[in-house]
């Protein structure tokens, strides 16, 4: 039986990130992972043309966190990007977040100032409202046109439900702006990293203290190797192997086209939010990694319920159930539980890698 300090269940972000601190803080560690390859959902690779794509869905880094962008400066040189996003809303390519342009643009408007734009938004949002789901949270910003012409659809889409079921803060962090700001995010740091986010976990985990194993899930090793303390980033209702029920989570299928030429999109991103369109966005990575190819591939982003976990489902009883399973988990003294799976949260990557920051400090050295 082979001696770890630390069992680590998932090779993503928050398990890359505390593999390596561990690991430079002398321990032993073993990370599991049932996929065939490391960093979980930023994952990226070379198509069969040689281009670099994005194999599950577009991944920006962004976030206002010196100390983040600082530890995984120690892993990769970044490229500038500041991501812009289109929308395709009745023949028109639109920006969002909504801005003063695209309030110009929809309805024939000539906003010039701020000031302007914001009395817009006072004039046709819901003001006497009690923010209860995600349709509210919407409405009470910029009311029921711009929510039925940018948001109704496509979150029918992203979520398979109603807007009216789903928490109100899966839209509550959607920003609106008065200016003309076109970039879809306004951290301080915006960069993607230079060879791409799979070289970058690659040398987080190129200590010689720390042992991968892919195609693997731990309930098939757990009793052949001995460890002092498990660090758990999958679904925790698999962890606790369903007993109250599964945990829904939205999925998410791509299909990737390749053309014969240099780009085919004006942005990186351009969303769909008419139900009739079957997918919710289209993504051209070359937009993002500055690749020079003389073809290019887009993406084809397709919700659905099965399959991979990507979002999850923020309604009330599936909250509840969370909660059921995270008091089991708060009992468990030789196990800690952290990111998006583990707390059933939707993180950006930031966030992951300050979440797995934070518990290798609280952890046991």
């Amino acid at each position: 039986m082979v001696d770890y300090d630390f069992l680590i269940v998932g090779a993503g972000l928050s398990g890359s990130t505390l593999a390596e601190r561990l690991a430079n803080n002398g321990k032993k560690v073993l990370v599991v992972e049932k996929r065939a390859h490391i960093a979980g959902n930023v994952f990226d690779c070379h198509d069969e043309h040689g281009i670099l794509i994005h194999k599950y869905g577009p991944h920006l880094f962004h976030t206002n966190s010196k100390e983040v962008f600082d530890y995984l400066s120690n892993f990769t040189e970044w490229m500038k990007y500041e991501h812009k996003v289109l929308a395709y809303i009745e023949g028109k390519q639109v920006p969002v977040p909504i801005n003063r342009t695209t309030l110009n643009m929809l309805y024939g408007l000539d906003l010039k100032t701020d000031e302007e734009a914001a009395a817009h938004f006072e004039k046709v949002r819901e003001k006497n409202i009690k923010v209860n789901n995600a349709e509210d949270a919407v409405v009470s910003k910029v009311g029921y046109d711009l929510h039925r012409k940018l948001f109704e659809g496509y979150t029918k889409k992203q979520w398979g439900t109603d807007p009216k079921n789903l928490s109100a803060e899966i839209t509550q962090r959607i920003p609106v702006r008065v200016n003309t700001d076109d970039r879809y995010f306004t951290d301080v740091y915006q960069a993607i990293p230079k060879e791409g986010y799979t070289k970058m976990v690659e040398k987080m985990l190129s200590h010689p203290g720390i042992t991968v194993m892919l195609n693997t899930d731990y309930k098939t090793i757990a009793d052949k190797v001995s460890y002092s303390h498990m660090i758990y980033t999958g679904p925790l209702d698999y962890y606790f192997d369903y007993k109250y029920g599964k945990l829904r989570y939205r999925s998410l299928s791509f299909e990737y086209k390749t053309h014969d030429a240099k780009l085919v999109q004006k942005v990186a991103q351009i969303n769909y939010p008419d139900v009739n369109v079957p997918y919710t966005r289209t993504f051209e990575t070359k937009h993002v990694t500055g690749q020079q190819h003389g073809k290019t591939t887009v993406g084809y982003e397709f919700p659905q319920s099965e399959g991979e976990p990507y979002y999850p489902m923020l309604t009330t009883e599936d909250k509840a159930l969370f909660e059921r399973y995270k008091a089991d988990a708060t009992k468990q003294e030789k196990v800690s539980f952290v990111g998006r799976l583990a707390d059933f949260k939707y993180y950006n990557m930031d966030q992951t890698v300050a979440a797995a920051l934070q518990l290798y400090n609280r952890l046991p050295k």
